[in-house]
Order: C-alpha cells, then structure tokens, then sequence
C-alpha cells in the first residue's frame, strides 16, 4: 500500500478529485495549505502599498492507495493537476506499513 501526497493548484481540485475517481480511488483527504518553492512567493499591491506574498495557497490531497493502482495516479494526477506552468506542485509517495479502518476493524488493503 502507498500514501500518496499531492500539492497542487488550488483551483485544479475538482479535476483531480475526478481523475482520481474514474480510476477508482475512493476516498481523498484535503487540507488548505500555504508554502513555497521555486516561485519564492511574488509581490502584489494592495491601496498603493507594495508587499510581498512569502507562502502562496496550494492545496494537498492525500490518499491510501493500493499498490497495483500508482502509476494510474500519478499519472491521473500530474494530467489534472498540470498547467505547465511554475507552482504546478508536487506528488510524494510513502510505502503505507498498515491502514485499519476503525468502524469494522478490517486491516490492510480490504480497509481502504
């Protein structure tokens, strides 16, 4: 099983809420998030005064998958998530030692 975190785009959530569930992803969690890299943030105006913007919204998705399905989403998610553009995000993947879902007890890939 694998974790997979994805930060991207604000605006491109839907999309990659359903790319993710055309290939079979069932559940996601998403946090509202602030950071930077390689755009170090960017200045705006604001009534005349200039200041600068140190952390830009993104957002992250996070999502326990099995292992047979991450190509398909990284793949899903670099397609919806991508403009081309600087900020696009990034993916991280995490090997997932256990996942039990609480209401049943089921364990490993039956829980997700």
């Amino acid at each position: 099983m694998k974790m997979i975190t994805a930060i991207i785009k604000p605006f491109k959530l839907d999309e990659v809420r359903e790319a993710l569930s055309v290939i079979g992803v069932q559940g996601i969690t998403v946090t509202e998030v602030k950071g930077f890299g390689r755009q170090k943030g960017h200045t705006e105006l604001y009534r005349g005064a200039e200041y600068v913007v140190d952390f830009l919204p993104k957002v992250k998705v996070e999502a326990a998958i099995a292992d047979g399905l991450l190509d398909q989403v990284i793949e899903a998610i670099e397609k919806s998530a991508g403009t081309g553009k600087i900020g696009d995000g990034k993916i991280f993947v995490f090997d997932l030692e256990q996942v039990i879902r609480i209401r049943t007890g089921e364990t490993g890939e039956e829980a997700l």
